[in-house]
């Protein structure tokens, strides 16, 4: 590697890692990181594997220590099938060792998502250098990949996606290297084994890893002779053999159940409730409304048309005719390209398509000049494509459009099939983006190839989405970036961290300490336990206690919102914390 490729890289790394490690522990817990934690540390959620502590007869008050009792395997495994549907045990085990290392702090456990999303943006850059042989395609994929909102925001969380990116991402370049083995018959046994690895290790950190093996086979179906199937087909079948054990013994216990119950949910939701509910929108699954509600997801890929595919911030009639100017700009631009030097007459003209629409918009967004030019991007890719086919073989080219596309394609089929929009996720579909990044930089280096006057206009308008994807980037880290943080309120620091904090601070021999505690509704048998109130509070202040702490506890079901002190020499009772605003949302 020459020392200026290294130090691109090197810096590309560096930025990655500083924008997904800033303000990484500056918010508090949302709904599912309260899970993990709680997972992590073989803990049920409410205390279905915590029975002696919470729920023995005659038994009212508990303490960190008997909180914190030595955990069994069969509890990891019991609080992962009950709290995520027994969906990333591979994430967990990695959380559970990254914690005694690092601890349980917000920030700490946050930084493991930060760690495999760095990494995702290194392999992006090994994968595009190794199998389309160009290193400053890597390294322009690489950088993308950096300043990826989305990638971003899913490395500020506790959860599994990031991981899951990666293992996807890494099994896609060993099952490359396995194709060509095959092509050139060489030996590739350790290929096989490591590939099996990943896949095991993908499916057991999110189910939905799935839809990039599919697209594996869909390949393997179109391009890989009959005859030299026999290997993938057995290392794929022992490995799915291996995941099995899992549902048989693990995951599977709830897992199909509770899928069928919230299909079952949502489905109800959608026809009764679709707005007012505790979860989403939640529509019904006709074909308007799941293309309205996948169109963010298709231009959100592409991070020069992030955000817009908002049909209900943009209009469809302005977004009709942004894109009708912006056909027509493709002409002028085809006519230009053929010219030796292009006239500046179809320059101008070019670019007055782009903004000829801002009279007739219902509102003079920006936005609409970048939605007028997508027609003319996609245009680009495809010239440069054309290039590429001398260099890199179609097969490839065709395998990475599947690889962008069959994961939102899965979840559009799974809407229609389960009759409801709530799936219609981005996170759900995150595999595809390492492969859809990669078309833009193919993008982006067919408009450096332009001649200098379409530079400069093209150059002009990637300046005006780049300024709406810093916005997105301040948001995010303002936490007001609801498609991806989930908040347009920012939260506050961890409530439950404060708490044990002051627990700490003011507890004396002979005091209480008294959890808000609301009534229970459990959907299903997953979800019930032994006791009709939550206890979630006090499992959650009590991650943060010290783990030999002999401080006593209880339940008060007469209140939802305040951790009271009540000191044993007067009775009296201290607000230590009042959660009311601070917990329910997030």
């Amino acid at each position: 590697m020459k020392p200026a490729t290294l130090y691109s890289i090197l810096l590309i790394l560096a930025l990655a890692f500083f924008l997904r490690v800033y303000q990484s522990g500056s918010h508090g817990l949302y709904l599912d990181e309260k899970y993990t934690m709680v997972i992590s540390q073989g803990i049920v959620m409410e205390g279905a594997n915590q029975k002696d502590v919470f729920f023995t007869p005659g038994k009212t008050y508990f303490t960190p220590a008997e909180f914190w009792k030595e955990k069994t395997f069969s509890d990891f495994i019991e609080a992962n099938i009950r709290g995520d549907i027994g969906n990333s045990p591979v994430y967990y085990g990695f959380l559970w060792l990254w914690m005694k290392v690092f601890g349980l702090g917000d920030f700490a456990v946050r930084l493991l998502s930060v760690v495999f999303s760095t990494l995702g943006v290194g392999m992006l850059y090994l994968f595009v250098k190794r199998h389309l042989k160009s290193e400053s395609l890597a390294l322009l994929s690489a950088f993308i990949a950096a300043i990826e909102p989305f990638f971003v925001a899913y490395s500020h969380m506790a959860r599994n996606y990031s991981l899951s990116f990666l293992l996807t991402l890494v099994a896609t370049h060993v099952f490359l290297l396995i194709v060509e083995k095959l092509k050139t018959k060489s030996p590739a046994r350790n290929l096989y084994i490591l590939y099996g690895f990943l896949l095991i290790l993908s499916l057991l950190s999110h189910y939905l890893t799935l839809t990039v093996f599919l697209a594996h086979g869909i390949y393997v179906l179109f391009y890989v002779r009959f005859r030299q199937w026999f290997p993938l087909l057995l290392t794929v079948l022992a490995s799915v053999g291996v995941v099995s054990l899992w549902f048989i013994f693990g995951g599977g216990k709830y897992t199909f159940q509770t899928l069928a119950h919230q299909a079952q949910l949502y489905r109800g939701l959608a026809q009764t409730n679709p707005f007012d509910n505790p979860y989403a929108i939640i529509l019904p699954a006709t074909l308007q409304n799941v293309a309205v509600k996948s169109l963010p997801l298709w231009a959100d890929l592409l991070i020069i048309f992030n955000g817009l595919g908002q049909i209900d911030t943009l209009g469809i009639r302005n977004m009709a005719i942004a894109l009708t100017l912006g056909i027509c700009a493709v002409f002028v631009l085809k006519k230009s390209l053929t010219q030796e030097k292009p006239s500046l007459l179809l320059v101008a003209l070019f670019a007055f398509l782009l903004v000829a629409g801002l009279p007739f918009y219902t509102v003079a967004r920006p936005q609409y000049i970048v939605l007028s030019t997508l027609p003319s991007f996609f245009y680009l890719l495809l010239r440069h494509l054309r290039k590429s086919t001398y260099q890199v073989p179609t097969s490839l080219l065709v395998f990475l459009f599947v690889l962008a596309t069959i994961p939102t394609l899965f979840l559009i089929v799974m809407a229609f099939k389960n009759n409801h929009t709530y799936g219609l996720t981005q996170r759900y579909s995150g595999f595809s983006f390492p492969y859809s990044i990669l078309f833009v930089a193919m993008i982006l280096r067919e408009v450096v190839s332009l001649p200098k006057a379409f530079q400069v206009v093209f150059g002009l308008v990637l300046a005006v989405q780049a300024y709406f994807v810093v916005d997105l980037l301040v948001r995010l880290y303002q936490d007001r970036a609801p498609k991806y943080t989930y908040f347009v309120n920012p939260r506050g620091p961890n409530p439950y961290a404060l708490t044990a904090e002051k627990i700490m601070q003011k507890y004396a021999p002979g005091d209480t300490i008294l959890y808000p505690s609301i009534k229970l509704n459990p959907m299903d048998e997953i979800e019930k336990t032994y006791y009709p109130y939550s206890i979630m509070d006090a499992q959650l202040t009590n991650l943060y206690l010290p783990k030999d702490a002999a401080y006593w506890q209880r339940m008060d079901t007469t209140q939802t919102d305040q951790v009271l002190l009540l000191k044993g020499d007067t009775g009296k009772k201290i607000v230590l914390f009042d959660f009311e605003g601070r917990k329910h949302r997030y």
